[in-house]
């Protein structure tokens, strides 16, 4: 009988120490987190791909969801269905914000600068567009105004004084070679080349169709372009630990290093 009870403890002793084996594990899994980050393919998804091993060793799992549109990593973002994105410059945030009050997302920490670019197979400078020419552009309000004042400090038109990256087709004063505008989002410009005479296009959607922004631009964006891409997180997550190991990892001397060598210019970091 003895033996017997010794035989019963003993399985007991088992079953409650599996079962709190079974707790710590569960606990350990939890201890892993896991960050979900919205991201253009190029460059915002490629930089992301260089600290996921950095993150790892944080304790974050970080889980890249790429998108081809600028609306869609608001919306998800500000529906919890995303931690944080990172797509987009401070002017189109704030305008968005401003177009949709639902939204409360903050603007924590910026990382780099893609120059916008004017881009054509049908002629090799600006000067060269003839009278009626096609021009496409983006549609959304900052990037399409930022392509407008582009064009203005190329002298293919004027705008109202002062109309900055609000401009809109609407503030052009003076269009001496009567060019014709063609409104598309921005993932769409660069497949219009074939079309227009020139476009002006994002360089992350110049990049994703094989153009070089600093070699194949017939016209740029310099160095003190002020949209600078930005990471944007829900309003108060912006001291999320988790986040703040994001912001650490993307502005490191390693990410920077990759930037410069990885797009030779076409990307530079603003850290």
């Amino acid at each position: 009988m003895k033996k017997v009870l010794l035989i019963l403890s003993a399985l007991v002793f088992a079953i409650v120490a599996l079962a709190g084996c079974g707790a710590d594990n569960k606990q350990a899994s939890n201890d892993s987190k896991t960050l979900k980050v919205g991201a253009t393919s190029v460059p915002h998804a490629e930089i992301l791909e260089q600290i996921k091993d950095d993150l790892a060793k944080d304790g974050i799992k970080l889980e890249i969801v790429e998108y081809s549109d600028y609306v869609q990593p608001n919306l998800n973002l500000n529906d919890k269905e995303l931690d944080a994105n990172y797509f987009q410059h401070i002017p189109y945030l704030e305008d968005f914000v401003k177009q949709h009050p639902e939204v409360k997302l903050v603007n924590a920490g910026g990382i780099h600068i893609e120059p916008m670019g004017v881009y054509s197979k049908k002629v090799k400078s600006l000067k060269e567009l003839k009278d009626g020419a096609t021009v496409s552009i983006p549609n959304d309000p900052t990037n399409g105004g930022r392509a407008l004042s582009l064009l203005a400090k190329a002298g293919v038109i004027t705008l109202k004084d002062g109309v900055g990256v609000t401009a809109t087709i609407q503030d052009i004063t003076s269009n001496p070679k009567n060019i014709k505008f063609q409104e598309l989002e921005p993932a769409q410009v660069p497949r219009t080349l074939d079309d227009v005479d020139a476009a002006v296009i994002n360089s992350n959607f110049a990049m994703q169709v094989q153009l070089n922004p600093v070699k194949d631009n017939i016209f740029i964006e310099d160095s003190t372009s002020p949209y600078v891409n930005i990471v944007a997180v829900r309003t108060g997550d912006e001291n999320r630990p988790e986040i703040q190991a994001l912001m650490k990892a993307l502005k490191s001397e390693k990410v920077k290093k990759f930037i410069a060598e990885k797009y030779n210019g076409a990307v530079v970091a603003a850290f």
